[in-house]
C-alpha cells in the first residue's frame, strides 16, 4: 500500500508553476484544446462526436468544449472576446433549440436534449438517439461554467449569464424520475423512458448534484440517498485497492472535471472515511496495477502503458492466433474493476491523461512513455488519437483507424475523451475549472442538499 500513500501526498498541492509542468503536458493541453476550437461549428457552437471526418454532434462534447474555451483564455490560446463569442453562439442555439415530442423535428424535450444532434440543423440526429439525462448533464457542466466564468459587466457576458441560467432552469428533473426517487437514463418519443435508472457508482453522480441544485424542478434529497444506497454493489477490493469500483476510468473522471471533491464528504464518505477524489485516485492505481499484471497477456501493457475506458477500437473481429482466439471490439466501454473486465488490448490515452489530477506521477510517466514509444503514429495536431491496440495485426476492413507496424491505430479523436484531457490537466496545474465552479450557487446547493460538508464548502465562496 506504500504507492497509494505516495500518490495521495503527491496530489495534496495541485497548483504547479510553469517550470513544473512537463513540456509534453503543456503541448498536449494546447493541442487538445485545439480539437474543440477547430472542430466546432462556429455558427451554433455544436461540437462533433468525432473528428476529423463527417460526424453528428455530441451534446456532452459541447459541455466539455464550453469549459475548454475558458482554459484557452487563461492559457492565452485565444482571447476572452473570442471565447465569449463562441460561447454566446452556443448558448443562443440551446436556448432557442426546439423542444417537443416529435420524432424528427426537435432538439430535446422538457429541457433535456438528445444525445446526438445534427451538426448543422441542431435537430435530433436519428431515431436511434435518445433524450439523455447524463449527456444533458455534461452539457450543463459547460453551461454553468460559462455562467460563472463570464462575470464581467458587458452586454455580451451579461447575455451569457442570462442564457445559461435559463437553459439550466428549464430542465425538468422531476419528470425524469419515472421510478422515483432515482432518475431515468433517458427517453425517446417512440419508446418513451429507458427502463434503467442512474444507480450503482458511475458518471451519474453529476446528474444528481445538478438535479438537487435546480431552483425550478429539484429532486428530493432522497434521490441522493437512493443513489448511494446502491454503492454496495461496487464497493470492494481490486488490484490491491479498496474502492467504489467502476471499470472504465471515465466514470471516475467526468463529475470531477467540474467539481472539486477533495476534502468534502457526504454521509457515505464519512462512513467509509474517504472522499470521492481519493476513490478516483485508487481507481487509477488499481487500473495501472491491472496493466502491470496483464492477465490477458496483451502486447505493450506495463507500468507506463495503461488506460482502459470507453473508446474506439479496431472493430468487431474474432482473430484466431497461434494459441488462442481473440475478440476485438469497436467502440465500447473498456475497463477493469471488481466484477467488470472488458479488455481487448486497446489503450485509450484519455484514461491516463484525464486522471492526471488524481495520480500525476503515474500519469505523466505514462504519457511520456506512450509518446516516446509510439511517436507520431498516435500523436497528431490534436494530441493523442482516441485509442490504439498493439495486439491487433489482422488485415481487415476497418470502420476507423489504420493498421501500422505497431498494430491498430485510430484515425479520430472523440470529444468526450478529449474533454477530460484538457480540463483535468488544467485542474491539476491551477485548479482553474474547480475554482470557477465553486462560485456557482447551483453546484454548491446541489452538493449541500446531497449532504456534503467540509473542505471548501465550509469556507467562503472562492474566487478564480
Amino acid at each position: 500500500m506504500a504507492p497509494a500513500r505516495q500518490t495521495q501526498a503527491a496530489t495534496t498541492n495541485v497548483r504547479k508553476s510553469a517550470a513544473a509542468v512537463p513540456a509534453l503536458v503543456n503541448d498536449l493541453e494546447q493541442r487538445t484544446f485545439r480539437f474543440f476550437w477547430d472542430s466546432a461549428n462556429p455558427v451554433n457552437g455544436l461540437v462533433p462526436d468525432h473528428y476529423p471526418g463527417e460526424s453528428f454532434s455530441s451534446i456532452a462534447a459541447v459541455g466539455f468544449g464550453l469549459t475548454a474555451y475558458g482554459v484557452g483564455v487563461e492559457r492565452g490560446y485565444i482571447t476572452r472576446e473570442q471565447a465569449a463569442e463562441r460561447t454566446l453562439a452556443t448558448l443562443r442555439f440551446f436556448d432557442r433549440a426546439p423542444q417537443g415530442g416529435s420524432e424528427d423535428d426537435d432538439s430535446g424535450y422538457r429541457g433535456f436534449f438528445y444525445h446526438f444532434l445534427d451538426m448543422h440543423s441542431g435537430k435530433r440526429f436519428a431515431r436511434w438517439t435518445e433524450v439523455s439525462t447524463v449527456d444533458t448533464t455534461l452539457l450543463l457542466g459547460g453551461v454553468l461554467f460559462a455562467q460563472s466564468y463570464y462575470d464581467r459587466d458587458t452586454p455580451q457576458e451579461h447575455e451569457i449569464r442570462t442564457l445559461a441560467d435559463r437553459i439550466y432552469r428549464r430542465v425538468d428533473w422531476t419528470w425524469a424520475q419515472v421510478r422515483a426517487p432515482l432518475i431515468s437514463m433517458g427517453w425517446t418519443p417512440g419508446g418513451k423512458f429507458i427502463p434503467h435508472d442512474w444507480e450503482g457508482y458511475n458518471e451519474g453522480m453529476l446528474v444528481y448534484v445538478l438535479a438537487l441544485g435546480s431552483p425550478t424542478h429539484p429532486v428530493g434529497a432522497d434521490a441522493w440517498t437512493a443513489w448511494t444506497r446502491t454503492y454496495a454493489r461496487s464497493w470492494g477490493e481490486f488490484q490491491g485497492q479498496r474502492l467504489l469500483n467502476f471499470g472504465p476510468l471515465f466514470g471516475h473522471q467526468y463529475s470531477h472535471v467540474w467539481i472539486d471533491f477533495r476534502g468534502i464528504r457526504d454521509a457515505w464518505n464519512r462512513d467509509h472515511d474517504l472522499d470521492y477524489f481519493e476513490n478516483s485516485r485508487r481507481a487509477v492505481i488499481a487500473q495501472r496495477n491491472y496493466a502491470i499484471a496483464n492477465p490477458g497477456g496483451w502486447t505493450g501493457y506495463g507500468k507506463n502503458v495503461w488506460g482502459l475506458t470507453a473508446s474506439n477500437g479496431p472493430g468487431g473481429f474474432i482473430v484466431d492466433g497461434h494459441d488462442r482466439r481473440e475478440a476485438f471490439q469497436g467502440y465500447t466501454a473498456r475497463g477493469a474493476g471488481l466484477g467488470y473486465i472488458v479488455d481487448d488490448g486497446t489503450i485509450a490515452p484519455t484514461a491516463a491523461a484525464g486522471s492526471i489530477a488524481f495520480a500525476p506521477e503515474l500519469v505523466i510517466s505514462a504519457l511520456e512513455e506512450m509518446k516516446h514509444r509510439y511517436g507520431a503514429d498516435i500523436y497528431n495536431e490534436h494530441g493523442f488519437v482516441d485509442a490504439f491496440n498493439p495486439s491487433f495485426h489482422a488485415h481487415a476492413l476497418l470502420r476507423t483507424g489504420k493498421l501500422l507496424p505497431l498494430g491498430w491505430v485510430d484515425s479520430e479523436q472523440l470529444g468526450i475523451d478529449q474533454g477530460p484531457i484538457v480540463l483535468m490537466i488544467e485542474n491539476w496545474r491551477s485548479d482553474f475549472v474547480w475554482k470557477v465552479m465553486k462560485k456557482n450557487p447551483y453546484i454548491r446547493k446541489g452538493l449541500e442538499r446531497a449532504g456534503f460538508t467540509g473542505g471548501w464548502l465550509d469556507q467562503a465562496a472562492a474566487r478564480p
